[in-house]
């Protein structure tokens, strides 16, 4: 920490760049503005340690940030000036809500007396986003008094905590600054009082408290677990919902331990990591949308029992299938979060799952039915699963043509081990739920499916490859076009990010809706096709592109993937066509 400052902004701000440093922030992301001077200043200056971060647009700022704080479970910090600036956070700091992602939103603010007077700039930034973050307060006034630099740094530790625990989100610090905004002498201010403060002031001492904090992911309450519920059905099932862990090993490896123990199979959602460690779970089932879909078999696996690991899959075919039912169940997930849309008669165990079968370890004492041979109800799963896993699989490879629902079922296969993938909304996140194959590649699905929107599709993504693995990106060309200021990072951007663009020019998920029969307005209003030409696009913003025109050439492209720079490879695909086969084959793979 820098001796001899200037004015009064920048000791302030330097404090709180310093303290968030030894917190152990590694990521920060600055919006230029001029009201926001003083920290950017700081976190460029004085903040070696953090990877300090200049993007143009707010919105794509704060989807890159969330990308980082997704693949590395730290919190992200983001800046931006006063007024509109911070509304621009909104759709991020939603999803980061939604999906339990630590976030740390700075917006600067101008001084309250130059609020609510038309002094420019000026909007009301107070609570700007509702009732989302964990905690949101506005900073005092910079002060350069010892008691105040000490509020200061015990409010960034409470801030640093409450974005992670009990449960990861956004939070929102509003900070006003009064002119001088540059490191720049104030004439307002006694330049021997700061002189004075800073002879005083001892930085090893001041921060000597100020240590990571990590808070322990395990609730310290130990839920009750009905075993013998569990143990005395051989008509139970296991839901494996989207998740992103941080360690998607170890939670597998759970979810495998649970799986064994009861004897039931897992519905493993193609938005969780459970299809990617298949090897160490023989119980998965992948195809059970495609499954449900026959009315017949659905009614012959009617559960007793549901035990679901986190958010529900995306399928609602399952959910219906569900809500159906009378079946008793049991929801796993450590947040104080209702995630039961579905309002059946759940009981939440506040816990995750890794942690409850640690502390169940050593209690189970199978029934006679599951110490031999697997249960008629868990044979009938593994049957259903291998004849449509086989009749899926079947089609695909007859398949010569670009056809929109084989590129999830392609990737599966695809992608070198462990690589991150983000998956983007509407069309992509329901093939692959529908199609992806179990592997033992270890791929890491990331989305965002707190909101399920559109926005900051390739910011996010980005900020997932950013100093990571070189990732892949899958995405139709809306969700891609709705976010190409995200383009505008590549120079900051360090890694590889390759892009498979699904461009049938237009939004594909509403032609499986009802309103796809009415014309007007469907083209023109739903639809939207754009007539981009994609060349052309990254072209302008010096990004590689390239056109898929088979199998063979895609797979070639993918693995290996490139080590850094920003790829798209885009596949042309007709939008009625593939809407059309989704209508005629979802139905028929379980039909023998």
């Amino acid at each position: 920490m820098q001796v001899g400052f200037r004015n009064t902004n920048e000791l302030w701000a330097s404090v709180l760049t310093q303290t968030l440093q030894h917190l152990g922030l590694t990521t920060a992301i600055i919006c230029p503005g001029s009201r926001s001077t003083p920290l950017a200043v700081a976190f460029a200056q004085q903040a070696p340690e953090i990877d300090v971060i200049s993007i143009l647009d707010e919105r794509s700022a704060a989807f890159f940030a969330l990308g980082r704080a997704k693949a590395t479970g730290l919190p992200t910090a983001i800046v931006c000036t006063s007024g509109t600036a911070g509304a621009n956070f909104y759709p991020a700091v939603i999803e980061a809500k939604q999906t339990r992602v630590p976030l740390l939103v700075l917006t600067a603010d101008r001084p309250p007396e130059l609020r609510d007077c038309h002094s420019g700039q000026t909007i009301d930034q107070l609570k700007l986003y509702g009732s989302y973050p964990n905690w949101q307060t506005e900073l005092a006034l910079p002060v350069a008094e010892m008691g105040m630099l000490a509020y200061l740094r015990q409010t960034m530790v409470y801030a640093w905590e409450r974005s992670l625990y009990p449960v990861p989100g956004p939070i929102h610090l509003n900070i006003p600054f009064r002119d001088p905004l540059a490191p720049i002498p104030d004439a307002n201010v006694e330049t021997q009082n700061l002189a004075f403060l800073q002879s005083q002031f001892n930085p090893e001492e001041f921060f000597a408290h100020v240590t990571k904090f990590s808070p322990s992911r395990h609730l310290s309450i130990t839920p009750s677990v009905p075993l013998n519920d569990w143990q005395n059905s051989e008509r139970g099932i296991i839901i494996a919902g989207v998740a992103q862990p941080q360690q998607p090993q170890e939670y597998c490896q759970a979810i495998a331990q649970l799986a064994q123990n009861l004897q039931f199979p897992v519905l493993a959602e193609g938005l969780s990591p459970v299809r990617n460690y298949a090897s160490i779970n023989p119980h998965i089932i992948s195809t059970y949308d495609l499954i449900l879909r026959n009315q017949q078999l659905a009614k012959q696996l009617t559960p007793e029992i549901v035990i679901q690991i986190g958010e529900m899959p995306t399928s609602p075919v399952l959910r219906n299938w569900l809500k159906s039912t009378a079946a008793r169940r049991w929801l796993i997930d450590s947040s104080d979060q209702n995630l039961d849309p579905l309002h059946n008669r759940t009981v939440h165990l506040r816990v995750n799952v890794e942690e409850l079968v640690s502390k169940q370890e050593g209690k189970f004492s199978l029934s006679p039915h599951h110490s031999t041979t697997p249960s008629s109800y868990l044979q009938l799963w593994h049957q259903l699963e291998v004849q449509v896993r086989t009749n899926v699989d079947h089609t695909f490879k007859q398949i010569d043509d670009l056809l929109e629902s084989k590129i999830a079922w392609l990737l599966s296969q695809s992608l070198p081990p462990q690589t991150p993938l983000f998956i983007a909304n509407s069309m992509p996140v329901r093939d692959v739920e529908y199609f992806w194959q179990l592997n033992q590649s270890g791929i890491r699905p990331f989305f965002n499916r707190g909101a399920n929107g559109i926005d900051g599709t390739l910011s996010t993504a980005l900020g997932i490859a950013h100093r990571h693995q070189s990732s892949v990106m899958l995405t139709g060309d809306l969700a891609l076009l709705h976010d190409t200021n995200g383009f505008l990072i590549r120079n900051k951007f360090v890694g590889h990010l390759t892009i498979v663009l699904v461009n049938n020019n237009g939004g594909g998920i509403f032609e499986m809706l009802p309103i796809a029969k009415f014309e007007p307005p469907f083209e023109e209003f739903f639809a939207t096709p754009q007539n981009i030409d994609f060349s052309q696009l990254c072209a302008t913003y010096g990004v590689e592109y390239e056109l898929i025109n088979s199998w063979e050439q895609l797979q070639t492209k993918l693995n290996p993937l490139p080590t850094s720079g920003i790829r798209v490879l885009e596949l042309r695909t007709n939008r009625k066509l593939d809407a059309q086969w989704r209508q005629e084959n979802l139905g028929k793979f379980a039909k023998f």
